[in-house]
């Protein structure tokens, strides 16, 4: 019987950098004969990636807070259950873009319906599911949100059908609440959640991920 693998999650703003050093990340770790499943949130499986559509996509801008938070964690749900734990089951570590950090920073801070629900829905719907290790990228919110609108803009010239904007349609005020939430869960969870300062090259962000990686996880 295979070791318990580990669970690795990535956290930050849209436009932090998470996605580019998933792959450094995934890559340095498969160079080292380590058996890697990378996947997202909200998304991951089938199901998870229409509802993905549902969340992000700039048409569904009325959804209401709750029904934006119970989506995230049927997406969440069947993404334990179909990918997660029976890829830790194998051995393998599982590197994932966004878990129930996100939500509680985006739901529970952007959207203000506070940590508690989100915490407890955790418990119910996730098994109270914990990383081993969160990495959360830490940067002004004005550059990460340039930077995703950027991104998204890009996509959408490149493919009509690709509408990920609706969360970058948000104000100021609403991703400074998501990085305050953020840094409260960090205070709160320190022996999980480590951050990492997202403002350097790609290289030396990841450079301080791998230390980190080695150091927490001994891989």
């Amino acid at each position: 019987m295979s070791p318990r693998g580990k669970f690795i999650t990535f956290e930050g703003l849209d436009g932090s950098g998470k996605s580019t050093q998933i792959e450094k990340l995934a890559r340095s770790l498969r160079a080292h004969g380590v058996s890697v499943t990378v996947t997202r949130e909200p998304g991951g499986t089938a199901a998870g990636e229409k509802i993905r559509e549902v969340l992000l996509h700039s048409a569904t801008s009325g959804l209401a807070p709750l029904a934006e938070m119970a989506l995230m964690f049927a997406s969440r749900a069947q993404h334990i259950h179909e990918v997660i734990l029976p890829a830790l089951a194998e051995g393998r570590v599982v590197l994932c873009d966004r878990f129930t950090d996100s939500t509680e920073a985006y739901q529970g801070g952007g959207r203000k319906l506070g940590s508690k629900p989100v915490l407890l829905l955790h418990e119910i719907l996730c098994g109270n599911l914990q990383p081993d290790l969160t990495i959360l990228l830490d940067n002004e919110v004005s550059f990460s949100v340039a930077r995703a609108r950027r991104r998204n803009r890009k996509h959408k010239s490149g493919r009509s059908d690709k509408d990920e904007n609706r969360f970058e349609q948000e104000n100021r005020a609403f991703f400074g609440r998501v990085r305050g939430a953020y840094l409260a869960i960090a205070a709160r969870e320190s022996h999980r959640v480590q951050v990492i300062n997202a403002r350097g090259t790609p290289g030396e962000t990841h450079a301080a991920i791998m230390e980190l990686v080695r150091k927490k996880l001994k891989v």
